[in-house]
């Protein structure tokens, strides 16, 4: 389900630059940092490259079980 917000135009201007680098729509972006704003907030303890590593392991499509022999 989408909804309609007002954001101020700054922080669209800014998420429309930091989009086009990392190839995501405008709306995408600010999903993303939403999404590190709010795993910052429930663990203030864990620094951004982990943070980040969080996200980019959740985008990762499931590879499976490993067999064993």
């Amino acid at each position: 389900m989408s909804v309609n917000v007002k954001l101020a135009e700054e922080l669209v201007e800014l998420a429309k630059h930091h989009a086009s680098i990392q190839h995501r729509s405008v709306p995408k972006q600010i999903e993303y940092w939403s999404k590190i704003g709010k795993i910052a907030e429930e663990n203030p303890d864990l620094p951004f490259s982990v943070i980040r590593d969080i996200l980019l392991a959740e985008q990762e499509a499931p590879v499976g079980e490993y067999p064993f022999n």
